[in-house]
């Protein structure tokens, strides 16, 4: 029987999540679906967005979409979120690219075992300190290098742009009480979270099972974003906080959206997720990972360490 409606994309023909936009936020529209692209309405007119190109899509306040959009953008592989005022919540996302597991499983069995954990949690912080060897430093070493970095980092930057600065203080309940530096770094740092996250899952890999971060079901994505505030977050913030600006939050999205639009941030989130998982000590073969990824099999798994083919009665080559 034919299953009505469009089919969806082949997997071969869908972008890399490195190739796609980091994030588009939509607010107090209308989405629904024109032939592969998604369709904005709002009182200004209508706007289309191919749905391949997507990484993530924020929905903030006002907005309602259709099924028929996010059948599509679900088969596109697109991560979409629903999120509160000023984006401070994360809900949902759809299907991963990825039709592997090898990076889910490669995580998993990382994450369980101590010192393998502890291996992907030193690499973390040595793409953090470039040029430092954290090969022999516990946990606790690495989170107080860590923690001095980040205070001189705010430092820095608040000489820089002239901010006022206290300390990171911040509701998640409250988005206004903060200060203006402090909503504008909440504001950031979740627009940095929609985009990881929507990689980690693109990819095939799981949110929740950190290795610096634990206990949460978007540890990972945490682990992962740490990697980059210093660069891109924590500067936006306090160059919007400088500027003083009505709407902190729509500014600092923009903000956001100009520092990562050439994809670059997403590429390289890609890449150094392979790493950890995978070769946290070295490089790892990046066009075997892109074949493997595409693979839309399904295995059995054997203990004597072989993957045996699905979609075959095994019954029949044993002897009870």
């Amino acid at each position: 029987m034919k299953i009505p409606g469009v089919p969806p994309a082949e997997l071969a023909d869908l972008n890399r999540v490195q190739d796609r936009l980091s994030f588009i936020y939509l607010e107090r529209c209308v989405i629904h679906r024109d032939s592969n692209a998604i369709t904005t309405t709002d009182d200004k007119g209508i706007v289309h967005i191919p749905a391949a190109t997507l990484g993530v899509l924020l929905l903030g306040p006002g907005t309602s979409i259709t099924q028929q959009a996010m059948m599509l953008l679900a088969d596109n592989g697109a991560t979409v979120v629903w999120v509160g005022e000023h984006g401070v919540r994360y809900y949902a996302h759809g299907r991963p690219l990825a039709r592997s597991s090898r990076l889910l499983v490669a995580q998993a069995a990382a994450v369980a075992h101590r010192d393998r954990r502890l291996q992907v949690a030193r690499a973390m912080y040595r793409m953090r300190f470039p040029g430092e060897d954290t090969t022999a430093l516990t946990m606790q070493q690495l989170r107080g290098k860590e923690g001095a970095r980040v205070r001189r980092c705010y430092r820095e930057h608040a000489n820089r742009t002239g901010v006022t600065w206290n300390n990171r203080m911040y509701d998640p309940d409250d988005f206004s009480g903060g200060d203006p530096v402090n909503q504008a770094l909440s504001a950031a740092h979740a627009c940095l979270y929609g985009i990881v996250h929507a990689v980690i899952v693109a990819i095939g890999a799981s949110p929740g099972l950190g290795f610096v971060h634990t206990g949460h079901d978007r540890s990972f994505v945490y682990d992962i974003a740490d990697l980059y505030k210093a660069e891109i977050t924590i500067p936006v913030a306090f160059d919007i906080a400088a500027r003083a600006p009505e709407d902190i939050g729509g500014d600092t999205r923009r903000a956001v959206r100009d520092r990562v639009h050439d994809g670059a941030l997403l590429d390289r989130c890609v890449r150094d997720i392979r790493t950890l998982l995978l070769s946290p000590g070295g490089a790892i073969d990046e066009e075997w990972l892109d074949e493997e990824a595409e693979r839309d099999t399904v295995r059995l798994w054997d203990e004597s360490g072989y993957e045996l083919a699905g979609g075959h009665n095994h019954g029949e080559d044993i002897d009870f």
